[in-house]
């Protein structure tokens, strides 16, 4: 074992050595997308834990960042309820076996950017009972959860997107720990779960849940079988459980949002890896019901990936051009649409958690962006929320995953690295 993992080690120091060409601008509806790369390795390399110290991530002048929950256990989406309470899931899952060497090398580059907390399984509740900006509260709502990822409030239930089951929980305002146990919803795709995390919404009118069940895969090397059900949205009646495919070809739908007043679905998806440091992007897009999105034939749109075998042109044509690029390996976790009690310059558009990368040379996101919107959609690059999360000598203090607009005006950033809740508002 320990002669494996100095075998492991010394190969992914080799490839972290790797210089990779810098990322071509890839914003937007239609961004550059090189020739495909492909060797026996990708290019492996992801920042080691630091310290915040006395530092804090900057954000734009005007605005202050504060830490308003710290010392969690792997903290990932985040969920305003009416009264101003926030709750956090915490919880990390999947440990899908690997097939090849390189899923072990690349698993121990993963570790290296990892806390060394492990997952809660809960969800916590924090309260600011004083309005004055510091939540004196930190309490266990609810424990004994799988991996607790998508949340969402209506009609009265907190629903919990497990990594195997969705979940309801009865809800009171103002209530700070869970009656009892959670009542099943429905199951969800839970075999295997390479992509293990389980983002949602629900609909306006709070009839339906959208849960997005990422692939079990890469580019199918576990074959087309172990792919049912995956990589997709469903569409879940929120009393009864029945669910169908909303949308499928997306490869992991990491986070969805409704856009306030047109009722549209809309999600962050990270696409495929192994064809080189700038392909493929990650991207932001509305989501059509019936809509494919590619995933596994081809990407952004009719751009054909030959290792999904056997191909199917009639798919690639039908393939739907997402809307807005992010830029290639990014890993978008969080999306949620703005207010304008955010601030004038920062009314119309999302905020994206951009996780960060690990299959890069040069690292890339790390961040929380804000995309411009106008006449509801996507206009302009993308502008830097919340960042300072990589020093100089090459490592980062936090990874950002889920993000949520408070309607009061603050935007709320899990942090999973630095297991910290930031609260962003105006000065």
């Amino acid at each position: 074992m320990i002669r494996s993992s100095l075998l492991i080690g010394t190969m992914a120091l080799a490839l972290s050595a790797c210089n990779g060409e810098p990322e071509p601008p890839q914003y937007g509806s239609n961004p550059n997308l090189p020739e495909p790369q492909r060797g026996l390795l990708p290019s492996m390399k992801i920042p080691r834990p630091a310290n915040w110290g006395n530092d804090l991530p900057k954000v734009p002048q005007g605005y202050k960042i504060q830490a308003i929950a710290t010392d969690l256990r792997i903290p990932r989406q985040t969920l305003v309820l009416p009264n101003g309470d926030i709750l956090v899931a915490e919880g990390s899952g999947g440990n899908a076996p690997s097939l090849r060497p390189k899923d072990l090398i690349a698993g121990f580059i993963k570790s290296l950017g990892k806390s060394s907390a492990k997952g809660g399984n809960r969800l916590t509740l924090l309260r600011d009972a004083d309005g004055d900006g510091t939540y004196e509260m930190q309490g266990v709502f609810a424990d004994s959860l799988n991996a607790p990822y998508g949340l969402a409030l209506i009609n009265g239930a907190i629903y919990v997107a497990n990594q195997d089951a969705l979940v309801r929980f009865e809800y009171r305002d103002g209530q700070t720990q869970a009656s009892g146990q959670p009542t099943k919803v429905t199951d969800l795709p839970a075999v295997i779960n390479h992509h293990w995390t389980k983002a949602m919404t629900a609909s306006a009118d709070g009839r339906f849940l959208y849960v997005g069940i990422g692939s079990n895969s890469n580019i199918t090397e576990r074959g087309m079988d172990a792919e049912e059900d995956r990589a997709m949205v469903w569409q879940i009646d929120a009393q009864t459980g029945a669910h169908k495919p909303y949308a499928t070809g997306l490869r992991n739908p990491t986070a969805l949002a409704i856009q306030p007043g047109t009722g549209q679905l809309w999600a962050v998806v990270n696409e495929r890896d192994e064809i080189g440091p700038n392909l493929v992007p990650d991207y932001l897009t509305s989501v059509r019901e019936g809509g494919f999105y590619g995933w596994p034939y081809s990407y952004w749109g009719q751009n054909v990936d030959p290792r999904a075998q056997p191909q199917d042109p009639q798919k690639v044509a039908s393939a739907i051009r997402p809307d807005y690029g992010l830029g290639s390996h990014v890993a978008a976790l969080g999306v949620a649409f703005s207010t304008p009690a955010m601030g004038a310059a920062f009314a119309e558009g999302v905020f994206v958690g951009e996780h960060g990368s690990w299959n890069r040379s040069v690292p890339v996101g790390y961040r929380v962006i804000f995309v411009p919107f106008r006449d509801g959609r996507p206009a302009g690059e993308p502008i830097d929320f919340v960042s300072g999360f990589l020093v100089d000598d090459g490592n980062t203090r936090g990874r950002p995953v889920g993000v949520t607009v408070d309607p009061r005006g603050a935007l709320i950033v899990a942090d999973d690295l630095s297991n910290t809740v930031w609260r962003v508002t105006t000065n």
